[in-house]
């Protein structure tokens, strides 16, 4: 790995950053929208603004606030909220893509005390990075695994090579029309997670968002204390295929109801 695969952090320019995950504090800059500076756009209570910690060198850091519900998240929005903002932060994210301005542009959300968060309030991160190819030790083979529910347009699978481990879930739309389908099946898979899988023993999430031709995959991480083998070896880890199977199951039948109801035809 080369310098120009790291990315800097420059604590500096940490100093006075909120922090609300751990240790909850009377006041939220993201509910104080009246004092929020450096807006890029807005649509209805969403805001995308310049993130005004601008922590890593060499990249243009924004931040999308997906409510004004401090609350708020993925797993308690209605279905149409949460399409909303899939909507909103598909095209924004795309606007720093086309500007063609950076080698790379991430997209990912923070929830909980072990996502690497710092602020409860539901935001979204979109970061354009000047110099560092992001996917570039990202390999096709982390986004297929145990299939959960296929279609003509979506798939959802279980991670059989996931990049940290252990449970991985890959939402994946063939074309960004069906951004509203992305959305709603990343919100029964998050809910899943929250409440179901290990018997609801998790109360972290990432998101990560990869934009691959026209197909838009969504990878949902349930967090956890990061396996050493990771950190020392970068060797990642998933349960068996038993165990897999197990969780694909029920994550099919809520799945199922969804699609019912959006007459998605499932593919056998």
């Amino acid at each position: 790995m080369s310098n120009k695969d790291v990315l800097v952090f420059e604590i500096e320019q940490a100093k006075g950053k909120p922090r609300d995950i751990k240790k909850k504090k009377d006041y939220c800059p993201f509910c104080d929208t009246q004092n929020l500076t450096n807006i890029i756009d807005q649509k209805d209570d969403m805001i995308w603004l310049k993130n005004k910690f601008r922590t890593l060198k060499d990249t243009d850091q924004t931040v999308l606030i997906e409510s004004h519900d401090h609350f708020g998240d993925i797993s308690n929005y209605s279905v149409e909220k949460n399409q909303q903002i899939f909507e909103y932060a598909y095209e924004c994210w795309n606007k720093m893509i086309q500007s063609k301005k950076y080698t790379s542009v991430l997209m990912y959300k923070n929830f909980g005390p072990m996502s690497g968060g710092s602020l409860r309030h539901p935001h979204l991160q979109i970061i354009g990075l000047d110099k560092v190819d992001g996917y570039k030790h990202i390999e096709e083979e982390n986004f297929t695994g145990m299939d959960v529910f296929n279609s003509k347009h979506i798939n959802v699978n279980v991670s059989e090579k996931p990049i940290m481990g252990f449970v991985e879930f890959n939402v994946t739309i063939n074309n960004p029309k069906y951004i509203d389908d992305l959305a709603e099946f990343t919100r029964v898979t998050v809910k899943y997670v929250l409440d179901d899988l290990y018997g609801g023993k998790f109360d972290s999430y990432n998101l990560f968002f990869y934009k691959v031709g026209r197909k838009i995959i969504c990878k949902i991480e349930a967090r956890y204390v990061v396996s050493p083998y990771f950190v020392g070896y970068r060797l990642s880890q998933r349960d068996g295929d038993k165990q897999v199977r197990g969780i694909a199951d029920v994550l099919l039948e809520r799945l199922q109801e969804n699609a019912q109801s959006k007459e998605i035809e499932v593919e056998k």
